[in-house]
């Protein structure tokens, strides 16, 4: 149970992210960074106090005195990074989306199986308190039986580059595969995947938009060819559904949060202006012949349980889980699972899209290559 030796691979706004998360995790020691971009890296390095820097990636992943290895890339990078990674013996933690595609998801699942070693992609929405909150519910039976989801996400102008945040890399199919359902709505299909215990996948219909005005000179700067707002709906197999919007930019003044419904009653969860950001949950039912609609003291929930519950700090947020998994003290979430699943229903609503109609599972595998960079 010592400490969790950790080499990170790009050093952008989502390795600084990630950096600084391992900051407030004692059991977790990043003695390695590597970036292309060498001034950058010896940079972030001299903040956070970090010792060796390298700019090919290849040769951190000789060390022997690494366990895992963090992947901070975009889209089309993280299964070429990833596989390698494994391949050289070393567990991986992988920023969303899973990759770029699910053809090259599954690669990830497959090269993790074959080398016997842990895959976890960054879902940071499954250790909100909300979302324990909803699992409880959920297990205690409180929903009864589940048949509807409901994935919602919100930016009123929030399309990387083109609205001051993030960089160019965000809106090209090149880098990124996809726009605002690859880089939002992974995290909330992802949580009401993870709240319906992971159910198979029959059919998509969807459609994707990119209708809204942007600054013409960051348009052509950035190249701009993904979708600014994705819409679908999923038949799962027994019969249970979901709808989506995924929305980084509209002419809204927000959406509801995320839900779900069983045949006992249903979860309203925040509805998300950002990542960070909520307004509350709330539980439906019907007692006595009188419909309850409550609210949740999630900051009570939460106090209380991190009292009582053993391991409940194995959960305060993805990388203090997977420091924990690393350290064999609870067993990894299935994260891998869930975003391929996520990828796939993603995938599903661009091929839907292309081609005018409901596709299946199958169909969407079938159709599903490669996006991968070569390196």
């Amino acid at each position: 149970m010592g400490k969790i030796r950790i080499g990170i691979v790009g050093v952008g706004l989502i390795g600084i992210t990630h950096l600084k998360n391992y900051a407030d995790i004692a059991d977790a020691e990043v003695v390695a960074v590597c970036d292309i971009n060498e001034e950058a890296a010896r940079q972030v390095a001299g903040e956070f106090q970090i010792k060796d820097v390298y700019t090919d990636f290849r040769e951190m992943l000789k060390r022997t005195d690494i366990d895992a290895v963090d992947v901070c890339l975009h889209n089309n990078f993280h299964a070429p990074v990833t596989n390698e990674a494994l391949e050289a013996g070393k567990h991986v933690y992988c920023e969303k989306p899973i990759a770029g595609t699910y053809y090259d998801g599954n690669s990830m699942l497959e090269t993790a199986k074959a080398c016997h070693k842990m895959l976890h992609i960054q879902l940071n929405t499954l250790y909100r308190k909300e979302t324990k909150a909803a699992k409880a519910l959920i297990e205690e039976g409180s929903l009864g039986k589940l048949y509807h989801a409901r994935s919602t996400g919100f930016r009123r102008r929030g399309r990387p580059f083109v609205d001051g945040y993030g960089t160019k890399f965000f809106n090209r199919k090149e880098t990124a595969a996809g726009g605002a359902l690859l880089d939002m709505g992974v995290y909330h299909i992802a949580q009401m995947l993870y709240l319906m215990d992971l159910p198979k996948v029959k059919s998509v219909s969807g459609k994707v938009y990119q209708e809204m005005d942007m600054d013409a000179a960051r348009r052509a700067e950035s190249g701009f060819d993904v979708e600014e707002l994705g819409l679908g709906f999923i038949r799962f197999e027994g019969g249970v559904t979901l709808d989506l919007i995924e929305a980084w930019s509209i002419h809204m003044g927000g959406f509801e949060g995320s839900s779900l419904v069983g045949s006992k009653g249903g979860i309203r969860l925040p509805s998300y202006s950002s990542i960070s950001q909520n307004s509350g949950m709330s539980f439906h039912t019907t007692i006595a012949d009188m419909d309850l609609d409550s609210s949740v003291n999630l900051d009570d929930m939460e106090l209380r349980w991190s009292r009582l519950k053993a391991d409940y700090d194995a959960y305060r947020s993805s990388q203090h889980h997977w420091i924990a998994a690393l350290q064999g003290r609870v067993p990894l979430l299935p994260t891998a699972e869930i975003a391929l699943q996520t990828m796939l229903i993603s995938e599903g609503v661009y091929l839907s899209d292309r081609l005018g109609r409901e596709v299946t599972a199958e169909e969407i595998i079938t159709h599903s290559a490669s996006t991968n960079v070569k390196l």
